[in-house]
């Protein structure tokens, strides 16, 4: 699909957005390949769904046998994925679309995977949620998320500085997206931790119906 026929068309950033936008790319650039890397490793192949593809920093670790659907709720870093793919030879699929309303039908993908999205996802209960819905049973999702620290003052100190850190960038730095991708229906099949527990590689799958 293209970003002109997907859907959130009406997705209008604000000035303050892009500047977080533009804040958070730079972020996601610091990103160890080695991540990245891990996270695709995870990707077996067969339709797979890419959520908040960004400027398409994770192209280059696609497998070679996925046929890969990227989406993201921001035009212009789909213009830059795009002009990514073309350069790298990567057949992707691109719309520009929130996750909260996947405009898919169910059980239309193998795997899912994410990094660093569902810290700045309004609603993550309602974009996991819909990531289920459109896994097919059986169907995988990895995410890299940075999550809230499980020390106690340490976890405080994140619940104090998230307010001032989400207005200036857009992201939560205390959620604890292991917790929601099980709210959300899926089964937590694996955890593995970096930098002390502060980012998680999570792989969840949708259960057989």
């Amino acid at each position: 699909m293209s970003p002109e026929t997907s859907q959130g068309q009406d997705w209008k950033p604000t000035r303050a957005a892009r500047h977080r936008y533009d804040l958070q790319d730079v972020i996601l650039e610091l990103v160890p390949e080695s991540w990245r890397r891990l996270l695709w490793s995870k990707v077996e192949g067969g339709r797979v769904l890419e959520v908040g593809v960004g400027t398409g920093m994770n192209m280059a670790y696609y497998p070679p046998e996925a046929a890969v659907v990227a989406v993201d709720p921001s035009p212009s870093f789909l213009t830059w994925a795009a002009n990514r793919a073309r350069k790298n030879g990567k057949p992707v699929e691109l719309g520009v679309m929130d996750v909260r309303r996947l405009a898919f039908a169910d059980d239309s993908f193998d795997y899912a995977a994410t990094s660093f999205v569902f810290c700045s996802v309004p609603d993550p209960i309602a974009g996991l949620t819909e990531v289920w819905r459109v896994l097919k049973p059986g169907g995988r999702f990895i995410l890299l998320e940075h999550v809230r620290l499980g020390n106690r003052l340490l976890g405080r100190l994140m619940d104090f500085l998230n307010p001032p850190w989400l207005r200036l960038s857009g992201d939560n730095i205390n959620r604890d997206t292991v917790a929601n991708v099980q709210r959300a229906g899926f089964q937590v099949v694996a955890v593995d931790g970096f930098l002390a527990g502060l980012v998680k590689l999570i792989e969840a799958r949708k259960g057989s119906q």
